[in-house]
């Protein structure tokens, strides 16, 4: 049976038994607040700050320096492991906008405050900001804020899940996490919009975990038609990174394509002379390359799935290449590394009446939604 045939208390019920997940919250009250601290510039010559509102400036005991007018925008710089703002120099800067303002860093808005840092010459602009009000910017960066709800509301705590994850894991001595793809795209107030805020909002402090710890909340775009056990793509097993059928075939991204030259593709993964074919050794059990056999008129070389989706700037490992006319074609599927929840896949099953339990469950085998704090 399709599953756009199933009726939403048929789907829920089907959910229930097969996962059997036990949804429970750890207090159904207020809970703290978390402070995210996200690397917006990492080694920079110099950035620009201001503020919305009046912005006091302080130094790294908490001393206030003075304060930037609202709307001003002051360029920040280093040397000798000091950051100089204006007058004002310290081997590190808070730039706190008053009365709820935003903060200016870089090239856009962002709530939170600002911590400016030196190292040597190279100057380091973090954005300590609230968990709750960073989703409010991924949700919208990270999926579409015109999808239904209910997939917003799964992205919203998978989200929350993944940055909670990494906090507790990460060494790095001056933030969490950055803003790219490497961990969790964060656009500032950019990305925002009505529909990121809802989605946060109604799942407040709501986290996966397994065995009462926060997941790795892994997601990716669309895998293709089935996601991946994470061991297959990654390294290790984790018990609720399993691999099940997606459900993304309306996404753009499902199916693509590029063609390339003899010439170009073989410029382009180098080494063996003019490229006679390429042929899979290695795949997962879905399909995408771990190696693959680059055959030559020069010789033979052997590159990972990771090492040709760089080179060719594909969206998935999950293709093929084959010969057509003077050239070669890659066929490929889904956007992204194929393990945990798929963004187009939430999309699809919200649309079909599916709620952000059964969503989460459906990507996230074994586990439990719970509430952080409580």
């Amino acid at each position: 049976m399709k599953l756009a045939q199933l009726s939403p208390n048929l789907t829920a019920l089907a959910w229930s038994s097969i996962i059997g997940l036990l949804w429970s919250f750890w207090g159904a009250g207020a809970w703290a607040a978390v402070n995210l601290r996200v690397s917006i510039a990492n080694g920079s010559s110099q950035i620009v700050v201001g503020g919305s509102t009046p912005a006091l400036v302080r130094d790294r005991t908490g001393q206030v320096l003075g304060q930037i007018p609202a709307g001003s925008a002051y360029t920040v710089t280093s040397g000798q492991n000091q950051v100089t703002l204006g007058t004002w120099q310290s081997s590190q800067l808070w730039i706190d906008p008053q009365e709820e303002g935003f903060i200016w860093i870089g090239d856009r808005w962002y709530r939170g405050e600002a911590h400016l840092t030196a190292q040597g010459s190279r100057l380091h602009a973090i954005n300590h900001v609230d968990l709750e009000e960073y989703l409010y910017s991924v949700v919208g960066a990270e999926a579409i804020a015109s999808w239904p709800l209910e997939a917003l509301k799964a992205q919203a705590v998978a989200a929350r899940s993944y940055a909670l994850y990494q906090r507790s894991r990460n060494r790095n001595p001056l933030y969490d996490l950055d803003t790219t793809t490497s961990t969790q795209v964060y656009k500032g107030l950019h990305s925002e919009a009505r529909s990121t805020h809802q989605a946060v909002q109604a799942t407040s402090g709501e986290v996966v975990v397994y065995n009462s710890q926060v997941i790795l909340a892994a997601f990716h775009a669309s895998s293709g038609g089935h996601t991946e056990n994470v061991e297959d793509v990654w390294t290790s097993p984790l018990p609720y990174l399993r691999g099940v059928v997606d459900y993304d075939r309306q996404a753009p991204v499902y199916q693509w394509s590029k063609r390339y030259s003899r010439r170009e593709l073989s410029r382009l993964l180098g080494g063996v002379g003019l490229i006679q074919s390429c042929i899979p050794e290695r795949t997962t059990p879905h399909g995408r390359i771990i190696t693959m056999r680059i055959v030559g008129e020069r010789g033979t070389t052997r590159l990972s799935g990771a090492q040709i989706r760089k080179a060719l700037n594909l969206r998935s490992r999950l293709f093929t290449i084959t010969p057509s006319g003077n050239g070669f074609v890659v066929q490929g599927r889904g956007f992204g590394h194929g393990v945990g929840l798929s963004q187009w896949g939430a999309q699809s099953l919200a649309t079909q009446g599916w709620n952000y339990r059964q969503i989460l469950g459906h990507y996230y085998r074994n586990a439990a939604l719970s509430r952080i704090g409580g």
